[in-house]
């Protein structure tokens, strides 16, 4: 699900993933094309268009990571960090914006995504990979919310 291009689509829960094309990431280097409509968000007028996310790390099962390529190269990453636990699996959702060039930083557009949104985005990876079933707890002693 998040090597498949079509699964950065079908978790996305900015609404700015519209489509996307090619094929499933096996390695550091990959790149796969994603359609993106930034209205979604409501906050940059750029409309539709399309994005290369290239992959820059690449740990089957256990790490995958992403910059992405297009009208503004901004060189931030995107990853999961995936970590086997009893309940099943503990999906971290990251974002590195330190090596972006300082233009960037000082324009002030960081985090691209809002943390809300990356943490909506696990839920719905959760869902979607264990329908109906509650999501891995962190640490053994957390319980959920009653």
């Amino acid at each position: 699900m998040l090597s498949d291009p079509r699964g950065h689509v079908a978790i996305d829960s900015s609404g700015m993933l519209m489509e996307a094309s090619g094929d499933v990431a096996a390695k550091v280097g990959d790149t796969f094309v994603v359609h993106m409509d930034r209205e979604a968000l409501n906050d940059y007028p750029l409309g539709l268009y399309d994005v290369t996310v290239e992959i820059v790390t690449f740990e089957k099962d256990r790490e995958n990571a992403w910059t992405v390529h297009g009208q503004l190269d901004l060189g931030h990453v995107y990853g999961y960090q995936l970590e086997p636990i009893q309940e099943g699996t503990l999906v971290t959702s990251y974002y590195d914006w330190s090596a972006a060039e300082q233009s960037w930083k000082d324009a002030a557009i960081f985090p691209v995504i809002p943390e809300s949104a990356l943490r909506a985005t696990l839920g719905i990876l959760a869902r979607t990979v264990a329908p109906g079933k509650p999501r891995p707890l962190a640490r053994p002693n957390e319980r959920p919310p009653q």
